[in-house]
């Protein structure tokens, strides 16, 4: 009989919280009650001696406020306490007894009515915070509500490697669709509208669960170093950046994509490193970019060529060069999906940057128009570069278009992957086929001709999905030729060159399930 490989993730998720309770939990609940009594009780006694203590001063202050001095306002105290102790069942002599009932009557009654209503304030908020004490008290649910809120239970399906000869290598049983957003313009609350509310345009900082969008100030056109003339906050959004790192063996790896509040965990707490819109204030500017808060961090981003170098719009373009593997430079170029009015500057930037490789993840149409259809049914001019379709390929997840571009007397072939089986606003319900799709661009990337530029990746935003397909491109690289992984450092590397890249926990969470993945892959031949 055919042995079943391990269990998908959400029937293993099921089985652990499923599981009965630990026998100790009785111990632990006996032990939180005994040590909340305890400390109830110290409290108890804490305000009682207040109490006592605010009447005897107050009884002292209004003595010496009547005339007496210190000493002698004292002296008056000690005599009433000692008078109130006598009804208590201290015997004293009868002229004591009658000479402190003196006392009493006609010097210190008013005194201590000015004090009782001190002591019972005192003593009704020691109640107050006692009952609250003893209460059992619900967690804050702001911070797991708003988590919830923006990434909720993944959508793809934790597939194990199992035996070709049993099944399909590639079979995997889609969970129910959950949304998961693309940009942040298209969220929307779930709960409590205010808290995913997106404030207006041009604020130094975003707010999103745990985590601070820092946005990224540097000038554009600036040759300062890239932390330079940073604010503080900016300047510690930089380091974390610069120096996060998680290294992970292969069995942590497959440790890690299973603890999703550790990735949550990690996820929130590293910034984004949005840009502030307001450093692109330009006229014309906005009609370049497909959302108006996602920008290029002007450090990296591409530089058109233009005959005018003053004309900043026709050196822009919404794109940003990408470290690979290593840190090598302007290994891919990360953009936005090209609108109507910028699919010119995209081919200038594929003929300008030599790219021997288009990745394109988004559909054409996603309830609302994702990316303007940029290639032409056959062949077409543009800017002066002429576009011709020698072959399509359509495989089970992409679609294969060969390319001849022509310019001024030069030709070069071009390759455009069209990943079309990653869902609107979700991840992939399986990961192999995004895991294939990669490892066969980085095959045609490495036999495109010398000389060739970046690979260009590209969804709607050009921060999320194609967030994830550049670091999973880098980090098989990474687990094949060095036996580990360091998710969080790539994903720190990324947000340097363009802010938001892997947008959403639910995808973070997708990357380690890929990365765990492709280790079993590797180390399947060794095992057999």
């Amino acid at each position: 009989m055919a042995q079943q490989g391990p269990a998908p993730l959400d029937l293993r998720e099921e089985q652990r919280t499923s599981q009965p309770p630990s026998q100790s939990s009785p111990r632990q609940a006996y032990g939180t009650w005994w040590e909340k009594c305890w400390k109830t009780g110290l409290m108890v006694g804490c305000i009682l001696s207040l109490g006592v203590f605010s009447q005897i001063v107050g009884v002292w202050v209004l003595y010496m406020m009547n005339g007496y001095g210190a000493f002698p306002a004292a002296h008056k105290v000690l005599d009433l306490i000692q008078y109130l102790l006598s009804s208590l069942g201290v015997q004293n002599s009868p002229e004591e007894e009658s000479s402190q009932k003196e006392l009493w009557k006609m010097e210190s009654l008013c005194p201590l009515l000015a004090t009782f209503f001190l002591g019972v304030v005192i003593l009704g908020i020691g109640v107050i915070y006692c009952l609250g004490a003893l209460a059992p008290s619900n967690p804050p649910a702001f911070l797991e509500d708003r988590r919830q809120s923006v990434s909720r239970q993944p959508s793809f399906t934790y597939s194990e490697w199992t035996d070709p000869q049993q099944e399909d290598f590639y079979s995997g049983d889609p969970v129910p669709e959950t949304p998961v957003f693309d940009c942040f313009m298209d969220m929307k609350a779930e709960s409590d509208p205010a808290t995913l509310t997106v404030k207006p345009v041009g604020l130094q900082e975003r707010r999103g669960s745990n985590v601070s969008l820092t946005l990224d100030m540097c000038t554009p056109g600036s040759t300062e170093p890239y932390a330079a003339m940073l604010s503080p906050r900016e300047q510690s959004t930089q380091e974390y950046l610069q120096k996060a790192s998680n290294v992970l063996t292969a069995a942590e790896l497959h440790e890690r994509a299973l603890d999703d509040a550790a990735l949550q965990a990690e996820f929130y707490e590293t910034p984004m490193n949005f840009v502030d819109p307001k450093e692109y204030n330009i006229p014309g500017v906005v009609r370049k970019n497909r959302y108006k808060t996602i920008l290029p961090n002007t450090h990296s981003r591409v530089c058109l060529k233009a005959t005018d170098p003053d004309d900043f719009l026709s050196t822009y373009i919404n794109a940003n060069y990408i470290r690979g593997y290593g840190g090598e430079e302007k290994v891919y170029i990360a953009t936005q999906g090209p609108t109507v009015n910028t699919v010119n500057d995209f081919w200038r930037m594929v003929w300008q940057e030599r790219s021997p490789i288009i990745v394109m993840i988004t559909n054409v149409e996603e309830k609302n128009e994702k990316c303007a259809e940029y290639w032409p049914e056959d062949s077409a001019v543009n800017e002066g570069i002429e576009i011709t379709i020698n072959k399509v390929i359509q495989a089970d997840d992409y679609s294969l278009r060969i390319f001849t571009l022509q310019c001024e007397g030069e030709t070069r072939s071009l390759r455009q992957y069209w990943y079309t089986s990653w869902p609107d606003q979700k991840t992939p319900d399986k990961a192999p086929p995004l895991l294939e799709l990669v490892q066969e661009v980085e095959e045609a990337r490495q036999q495109a001709p010398s000389g060739s530029g970046p690979v260009i990746v590209h969804c709607s935003a050009g921060i999320g999905r194609t967030g994830c397909f550049i670091a999973t491109t880098i980090l098989c690289k990474q687990l094949k030729n060095e036996g580990v992984v360091d998710i969080l450092r790539t994903t720190c590397q990324q947000r340097l060159d363009r802010g938001g890249m892997i947008q959403t926990c639910e995808q973070y969470q997708f990357v380690h399930h890929v990365l765990s993945l492709y280790e079993k892959q590797l180390s399947r031949p060794a095992e057999e």
